[in-house]
């Protein structure tokens, strides 16, 4: 992250992950052709290995939403960070739909040689077909000048060895942590660290819920894996469409504030949670997909308020701060909603639900604050236009009762700072 918003350069950190990802599929293949010869950890450490350093796919959402920040105004970059979201949500149903039916006609040959396949027609399209976004041109410009000034002593690359020393350069680790420690205007630290909370609290029900969801649906409705798999698709697609409603007619047609869509989501989550918990028949459990369908807007709104609260030259670190907030979330959630539902599993096998609806409250709180906080931002900054106007009809025609749409529809949520603010 730091890396690429000292170069300006978002494409590599898309690609290498791809490259890791397709030497894991070549290693797979040759395990498959080892298969009685090699023992089961050699697979998993394949699988393993090229992922971990390459980034995985957290460095490669970390750049796809760097780089949206990057090339989409503050208008629109909801939207766009929503059809991105809609995107790679799609491949999950359909990948779970077409997996089981590839592996039974191709086999393991055929499964991990279409995958390398895809993902070298991945890498290509990325490579010549995806323009790198505009501040690869302007940071190494910005660097030579601090240089010149005396601002910095970091010197900018030349040659393939001092490129790698650059790329691995553990002073990025440093800058990205303090990014999410560094005073801004507006209360931007606190903004920072609250959205980091809220990633914590909001993604992990979710991975937590996934890790005993198969064991609450065979104990209370006694379903196999055919029927859970359906009631799975059943929820992505449900979710999908939510999602697309949410980002097409709140975010872009209405105008709607990025944290009361958050607020929004997280309620939807909270009161499928009941729905989910006490669900007795199937169509109840079935139920609770439609009210838990405007869950999946919070993690848009927390990247679009994420990429708002900071200049283009941090948003890859900001996004790094939130992808390995992220990658904690399983390891803490994972053992502590498998220990609950062991313990309640006689009692109440839903109270997971519950305890998930709860640890989701604090997100709605801590939304409804930004809300708050931005209508502050937002008046200020009409009162600055207006004593700044010659013209008095101009300051009566901008004030905050006088918008179109009011200012809980504005979406000009958490503008970046323009100025460098001081740690």
């Amino acid at each position: 992250g730091s890396w690429s918003d000292r170069r300006g350069r978002r494409k590599p950190c898309m690609l290498l992950p791809i490259v890791g990802e397709f030497l894991t599929s070549i290693g797979l293949i040759i395990c498959t052709f080892f298969f009685y010869e090699l023992p089961m950890e050699v697979a998993g450490i394949t699988e393993a290995v090229f992922p971990a350093f390459t980034g995985g796919w957290m460095t490669m959402f970390m750049a796809v939403f760097s780089y949206m920040g990057d090339i989409t105004s503050i208008e629109t970059r909801t939207l766009r960070i929503g059809i991105v979201n809609v995107g790679s949500s799609i491949s999950v149903p359909i990948g779970m739909a077409v997996s089981g039916i590839l592996y039974k006609q191709i086999g393991y040959y055929g499964v991990f040689s279409l995958s390398a396949c895809i993902y070298i027609l991945s890498f290509f399209y990325g490579y010549y077909k995806i323009p790198e976004s505009s501040n690869a041109k302007q940071q190494p410009a910005d660097e030579k000048k601090k240089i010149e000034a005396g601002e910095t002593t970091v010197q900018l690359p030349s040659g393939l060895w001092n490129f790698i020393k650059d790329f691995f350069d553990l002073q990025h680790i440093k800058e990205t942590v303090k990014i999410a420690f560094k005073k801004g205007a507006h209360n931007r630290r606190t903004r920072v660290m609250l959205l980091m909370i809220v990633v914590m609290v909001v993604m992990g029900p979710l991975h937590g819920e996934m890790t005993v969801m198969y064991l609450f649906t065979r104990y209370r409705f006694n379903w196999n894996e055919v029927d859970f798999s359906i009631f799975t698709t059943y929820s992505m697609i449900t979710n999908l469409i939510g999602t697309s409603i949410s980002v097409g007619v709140f975010s872009h047609m209405l105008k709607m504030d990025d944290a009361l869509i958050g607020v929004m989501s997280c309620m939807s989550k909270i009161l499928a949670g009941f729905v989910y918990a006490f669900a007795t028949e199937t169509w109840m459990i079935y139920l609770a997909p439609l009210v838990d369908i405007v869950n999946g807007t919070s993690f848009i709104a927390m990247r679009s308020i994420a990429s708002k609260l900071v200049p283009p030259d941090e948003l890859g670190k900001i996004n790094s701060v939130f992808g390995l907030a992220e990658a904690i979330v399983p390891v803490i959630y994972g053992p502590m909603y498998s220990a609950i539902y062991r313990a309640t599993m006689e009692t109440c096998p839903g109270a997971f639900f519950l305890i998930g609806g709860a640890l989701t409250a604090p997100a709605v709180l801590i939304f409804l604050w930004m809300y708050k906080e931005h209508k502050g931002d937002l008046a200020r900054k009409l009162a600055e236009e207006a004593n700044q106007s010659t013209d008095p009809e101009k300051s009566v025609a901008k004030t905050p009762e006088n918008l179109p749409n009011g200012i809980a529809f504005d979406n000009e949520a958490f503008e970046s700072e323009t100025s460098q603010s001081k740690l």
